[in-house]
C-alpha cells in the first residue's frame, strides 16, 4: 500500500506576483473555466521501455549489484516483444484514449480513499502561519472575522471563474483543484471513502462551520441579497458563537474522525442513525470551509514555538488540548487559537499543497489591509448550534477515538527549522536550481547519518495535463551518490567536488523537468500494476520483486511548497522508519518542516534538521572556496 500512499504535495514552480491574486475581471465569466480546461493536453502513457530503463537507473543508488541484476531479467521478461508489459501498456494507451486522465481517478481511490490509515498524521498536512500578535478572545476573533472574509473573497473569484490561470514554464495549469476544496468533505465508508463536492449543487452553501469548545455551529456567511457579510457582521456573529459555547465539558464529537477509516465508517454509520446527529453532520460536510477557534495551547520557548503550532495544526495537541476542535474530513480546516497561533489543516484528497498556499496567500494579504466598508447593522440571526444525541455507544467510540489519537500525538516527532543562513538566492547566485540545491543537501544530510542512501520521493505536478494531480521526482539518483559519498572524503579535490554537486544538481533538474511533462516512472509503474489487477491476471513479477519494496518504500517524502507568505506546510512521514520534509524557500531564509516517529530509534526529527542546517552550510562554503574561473 505504501508504495503509492506518499504524500503527494505538488512541486509548485509557479511565478506569481507580489501581492494579492488578481481576478481576470470583476464581472463574471460564464464557462471560461471549461473552455479552458478543454484546452489543456491529456496526461501521456509514457513509453514502456523508456520507463524500465529509468527504473532500472533509480534503482542503481538503492540496492545492491545482486538484486539490481534480478530486477534486470525480470524487466527484460517484462517488456519482451508480445509479453505481459506490451498487453498491460495497451489497456493504458486505450484507457487514456477513453477517459480525461488515465491516472486521476485511480490515483484518488488508491492514494487516497482506499488509505485506511487515519487522515491525522498520516494523509493531511498542517500550514503553520506567522504568529499573530494577540493574546485574547477579541484578537481571535478579530482575525478570525477577517480571515473568513478573505476566503469570501477567494471564493468569489473561483464562483466567478475570474480566477487567474497558473502557468508553469510558460504553459497553463490546470486549475480543477480550485474547485474541489471548498463545500467539500470526506466521507467514511467502510471499506473505501468518498469525497462530497457541494459548491456546484443546484443550491451551493451559504454557510461555514465554526467550532469553539467541541461545540460546532452554522454561521450563516451571505446576506439575503448573496453579498458576504463583512468583517464587522462576521465578528459580532462570532461573539455570539463564543459566548454560547463557553462549557468545556462537552464531548468531542469532532475526535470520532480521526480514527483508522474503517473504525470511523462503523461509529459514523452508528453515528447518523439518529436524524438529529445525521442533520448535523450534514451541516458541517456542506459547511463552505470551517474555523477551529482553538483554546490557548501549553506555553514553550520561541525556539520551540513554531514546532509546537505544527503539532496543534497537524492533530490539535491530543484530547486534553484541541484535537476535539476539528472535523479532520473536512477539506479546509482554519485554525486560531486564543494565544496568536494559527494556521490550517487540509484533507489531501481533493488537492494538493499549491492551490492551498495561494488560497492562503490570498487570505494573509487580505487580512494586513485596514476594513474601511462599515455596514449598517442589520440585526443578525443567531448562528445556530449543532445538536448531537450521544448514546452510550457513541460515549465509548469517542472514548476509544481519544485513546488512540492521544498514542499518535506522542508518536509523532515534529521540528520546524528557520534556516537563516541564506534563501533561494544563493543559489540562483550559483546558477543552480534552489529546489535542487535543497534536495541534493537532503540526500547529504541524510548519507551522513546512515551511511547510505535511501529511496526518496519528491512531488511532481502534473497540471499541465489536464485534471493532473503528482508524480515522482526520485533525488536519489546516482549522479547524488557520488556527490554525497565525495563530499567528506579528505582525498577528493574541491574542484572535482564542486563538478559532482552540478552533475548531481543537473541530474535532479533533468528529472524534475521529465517529471513534470508527464514522463516520470512512478504513476506509469503504478498505472502497469492496476491494469494488472483489473484484467484479473497475476499481478507481474516485476512487482512482486523486492527491489520494487525497497523502492516504493519512501525512507524521505519530500515536498517542496513555496508561498509569499513566510510559512510552511508540515506532514508525517509516509513509513514507521522515514521522515516527512517540506520547505518554502524565502529569499533569505528557507522554512522547514521535518517529522519523524517516536516509536522508531532511527530516526528522529531534530538530529536530520541539524544535519540538514550542516550540508547547506558546507555547499555554500564548498561552492564560496572554489574559484569561479574554473566552474
Amino acid at each position: 500500500m505504501l508504495a503509492f500512499v506518499t504524500r503527494a504535495m505538488g512541486k509548485q514552480a509557479v511565478l506569481k506576483g507580489a501581492g494579492l491574486v488578481k481576478p481576470v475581471s470583476v464581472t463574471r465569466i460564464p464557462g471560461r473555466y471549461l473552455v479552458h480546461q478543454e484546452g489543456l493536453p491529456k496526461l501521456p502513457v509514457p513509453p514502456l521501455r523508456q520507463t524500465m530503463g529509468r527504473y532500472l537507473a533509480a534503482l542503481q543508488p538503492i540496492v545492491s549489484q545482486e538484486e539490481l541484476e534480478h530486477t534486470r531479467k525480470l524487466v527484460e521478461e517484462f517488456q519482451s516483444p508480445g509479453g505481459v508489459g506490451e498487453r498491460l501498456q495497451k489497456g493504458l494507451e486505450r484507457k487514456a484514449r477513453k477517459t480525461e486522465n488515465w491516472l486521476s481517478d485511480w490515483w484518488l481511490q488508491t492514494a487516497y480513499l482506499e488509505y485506511r490509515l487515519p487522515v491525522v498524521v498520516h494523509s493531511s498536512p498542517g500550514v503553520v502561519l506567522p504568529r499573530l500578535q494577540f493574546h485574547d478572545r477579541q484578537g481571535q476573533m478579530w482575525h478570525a472575522a477577517k480571515l473568513i472574509a478573505g476566503v469570501l473573497d477567494f471564493k468569489s473569484m473561483i464562483d466567478n471563474e475570474t480566477l487567474p490561470v497558473e502557468f508553469l514554464g510558460g504553459k497553463p495549469l490546470c486549475m480543477n483543484q480550485y474547485y474541489q476544496i471548498l463545500s467539500s468533505c470526506r466521507i467514511p465508508g467502510p471499506k473505501r471513502d468518498s469525497v462530497v463536492n457541494h459548491a456546484l449543487s443546484m443550491k451551493p452553501p451559504s454557510h461555514i462551520t465554526v467550532v469553539h469548545n467541541f461545540q460546532f455551529f452554522v454561521l450563516d456567511v451571505y446576506n439575503s441579497d448573496g453579498s458576504p457579510l463583512t468583517v464587522d457582521q462576521i465578528y459580532v456573529q462570532l461573539e455570539k458563537i463564543w459566548n454560547s459555547s463557553l462549557q468545556t465539558n462537552k464531548e468531542p464529537i469532532g475526535i470520532l474522525t480521526s480514527q483508522h477509516r474503517n473504525t470511523w465508517g462503523k461509529a459514523y454509520n452508528n453515528l447518523i442513525k439518529d436524524k438529529t446527529n445525521k442533520e448535523s453532520v450534514r451541516a458541517i460536510q456542506k459547511s463552505i470551509f470551517t474555523v477551529c477557534l482553538d483554546a490557548p495551547m501549553p506555553r514553550v520557548s520561541d525556539e520551540l514555538y513554531r514546532s509546537r503550532v505544527a503539532t496543534q495544526m497537524l492533530h490539535g495537541g491530543g484530547s486534553r488540548w484541541n484535537s476535539g476542535n476539528r472535523w479532520f474530513d473536512k477539506t479546509l480546516q482554519f485554525i486560531i487559537g486564543e494565544d496568536g497561533s494559527c494556521g490550517l489543516m487540509y484533507e489531501h484528497a481533493p488537492a494538493e499543497g499549491p492551490p492551498i498556499v495561494a488560497l492562503v496567500d490570498h487570505v494573509v494579504e487580505y487580512t494586513k489591509k485596514s476594513e474601511t466598508v462599515r455596514a449598517p447593522m442589520i440585526p443578525l440571526a443567531m448562528p445556530q448550534k449543532l445538536r448531537f444525541n450521544i448514546t452510550p455507544e457513541i460515549k465509548k467510540d469517542i472514548e476509544k477515538a481519544k485513546q488512540n489519537l492521544n498514542i499518535m500525538v506522542q508518536e509523532l516527532d515534529v521540528k520546524v527549522m528557520v534556516f537563516s543562513h541564506f534563501g533561494k538566492e544563493f543559489p540562483k547566485s550559483q546558477k543552480m536550481s534552489p529546489d535542487a540545491f535543497i534536495q541534493i543537501a537532503l540526500q547529504l544530510a541524510y548519507y551522513r547519518i546512515y551511511s547510505l542512501c535511501c529511496s526518496t520521493y519528491e512531488s511532481a505536478s502534473l497540471r499541465m495535463f489536464r485534471l493532473g494531480r503528482t508524480d515522482t521526482i526520485r533525488s536519489c539518483s546516482q549522479e547524488s551518490l557520488l556527490f554525497v559519498q565525495a563530499m567528506d572524503n579528505a582525498a577528493k579535490q574541491n574542484q572535482e567536488k564542486v563538478d559532482l554537486l552540478q552533475k548531481a544538481i543537473r541530474a535532479h533538474r533533468a528529472y524534475t523537468d521529465m517529471a513534470i511533462q508527464g514522463q516520470a516512472i512512478d504513476r506509469h509503474l503504478l498505472g502497469l500494476k492496476l491494469q494488472a489487477i483489473e484484467d484479473l491476471t497475476t499481478i507481474p513479477e516485476i512487482f512482486m520483486d523486492t527491489a520494487y519494496a525497497v523502492a516504493s518504500h519512501f525512507n524521505l517524502s519530500t515536498s517542496q511548497v513555496p508561498a509569499q507568505t513566510d510559512c510552511v506546510m508540515c506532514f508525517g512521514p509516509v513509513v514507521p522508519d522515514g521522515y516527512g520534509v517540506c520547505y518554502n524557500p524565502m529569499a533569505e531564509h528557507i522554512n522547514f518542516s521535518v517529522s519523524a516517529f517516536n516509536s522508531c530509534a532511527e530516526t528522529n526529527a531534530a538530529r536530520l534538521s541539524h544535519f540538514l542546517e550542516e550540508a547547506l552550510i558546507d555547499m555554500r562554503d564548498l561552492l564560496m572556496q572554489t574559484p569561479r574561473s574554473k566552474l
